[in-house]
């Protein structure tokens, strides 16, 4: 008994190493475990991949009138607004989503010196623009791109005016009255559709590192999330955090049930729509809910975000939409007409630049400054990408970006921990006894490079 049990556990930790022939090293001892409970599992989803045989997702200047999946532009698709996620934000967030109409009229559009580009005594969204034409001090005029410019806010964003603060959703049903999502439909042909889901946020609020901070706060916050769909079905999700994010496979992501609306209004039809959760301040957005690194490869506890099943947010409730072919936009109607699409191609930041180190408002640690840039709009954010993610860290010199099989769950005292949600090192080290073993190879493999990698191969 003793000698099987501990042939189990050599051949559950070949598993976890096999990644690095991409399963070819486990053929040669699936034969000794013929109840391997993970042999079903992993044999299913295989044969499902090669059943697939999917087309390829194509770049906008491969697009077509053959290999198109759109044919109206302007027209979104139903199944899109069937599978908008639902957001759970932080119970205790302080800024919440706004109406970047609204948010704009609080803002000047500024040169990096601080000079107005825009005479105007209240700034709307039609005047936000790829490039600005001004007159010089000299009298004569001159061009600068808006990707040089700045929305500089006309009251004391460190003091919390009320249009920072933002808005919550309504309890039950998780519309935000004065917060529209916004939603642009890339057609990426052969059948394949990207709905980004755009979130809007007046302020940032940067993480905390060894109970200091917070660092990294900047005015306006621009977060997305991804559904590809391929003949209308739901393939893949990629949700952004910080300058990276991450992808699943459809399938992985929780569900929530909810009735499905056609046009605005309750049907009896029951769809499952997938969860995301939005961070405390940051409003990075994970799959589940606990302790999550912040912007580093593999689990570091002094550099965190943290998300829980607070008040729940439906975008599909309420939202500008555009469908999105290369760089020109299409409004699906009104109210997008009236705001126009000139805003979308503004290239500046959308939010204060960077406070400089006299102000007395500005500190700095050794790795970051307490008030930064504010980002840029949607545009900036690769939407014509093959790829499931936007950008890769510096790290990811090989660019991969695969969707993960199961749930990284969170850590921490807040997350919810069970055998069917996968950790740092998927739910194989669950399969390993007896626990005293199993600690050992915990302390040896979790939150360590040989779990990151094997984690990130094997989803």
């Amino acid at each position: 008994m003793f000698l099987l049990e501990s042939l189990r556990n050599v051949y559950v930790l070949i598993y976890l190493l096999g990644f690095i022939s991409n399963s070819n090293v486990l053929a040669v001892y699936v034969p000794w475990l013929d109840n391997d409970p993970f042999k079903e599992l992993y044999e299913e989803d295989n044969r499902a991949e090669r059943s697939q045989k999917l087309p390829p997702v194509l770049p906008p200047n491969k697009l077509n009138d053959k290999n198109r999946s759109l044919f109206k532009k302007g027209e979104i698709p139903d199944y899109v607004i069937d599978d908008c996620p639902l957001v759970h934000l932080y119970s205790e967030e302080r800024y919440w989503p706004a109406d970047i109409a609204d948010f704009v009229t609080h803002f000047k559009v500024t040169d990096s010196y601080g000079s107005s580009i825009v005479k105007k005594e209240t700034l709307e969204l039609k005047d936000l623009k790829s490039e600005y034409s001004y007159k010089l001090s000299n009298g004569s005029m001159s061009t600068i791109p808006s990707s040089a410019t700045f929305m500089t806010s006309l009251d004391d964003f460190s003091k919390d005016p009320k249009w920072l603060l933002g808005y919550s959703p309504e309890y039950g049903t998780g519309h935000i009255r004065n917060g529209p999502a916004i939603l642009l439909v890339a057609d990426k042909g052969n059948g394949w559709v990207d709905a980004f889901w755009f979130y809007f946020y007046p302020f940032n609020l940067g993480p905390y590192v060894m109970g200091y901070g917070p660092w990294g706060n900047h005015v306006g916050d621009w977060e997305h999330s991804l559904v590809r769909f391929f003949d209308g079905e739901p393939k893949y999700l990629w949700m952004s955090a910080h300058g990276g994010g991450s992808a699943y496979r459809f399938d992985a992501i929780e569900k929530v049930k909810k009735l499905r609306r056609e046009h605005g209004k309750l049907t009896p039809d029951v769809i499952h729509r997938p969860l995301i959760f939005s961070s405390r301040g940051t409003h990075a957005n994970y799959p589940s809910v606990g302790q999550h690194s912040h912007d580093v490869p593999f689990f570091f506890m002094p550099l965190s975000d943290f998300t829980d099943r607070g008040p729940m947010w439906d975008p599909s409730l309420n939202f500008y939409a555009y469908t999105l072919d290369d760089q020109d936009v299409t409004p699906r109607g009104e109210p997008e007409e009236a705001l126009g699409t000139s805003w979308l191609h503004f290239e500046g930041r959308w939010g204060d630049k960077q406070l400089p180190w006299g102000d007395p408002r500005q500190k700095w640690c050794p790795v970051q400054w307490r008030y930064i840039d504010g980002p840029q709009g949607p545009l900036a954010k690769n939407l014509g990408r093959v790829s499931l993610c936007p950008t890769f860290k510096w790290w990811n010199f090989w660019k991969g970006c695969p969707a993960r099989r199961l749930l990284k769950k969170g850590e921490g005292l807040d997350a919810e921990k069970n055998d069917l949600v996968g950790d740092n090192c998927g739910i194989l080290l669950y399969k390993i006894r007896p626990k005293w073993l199993r600690g050992f190879f915990r302390l040896f493999m979790w939150r360590g490079f040989i779990c990151f990698l094997m984690d990130y191969f094997t989803g």
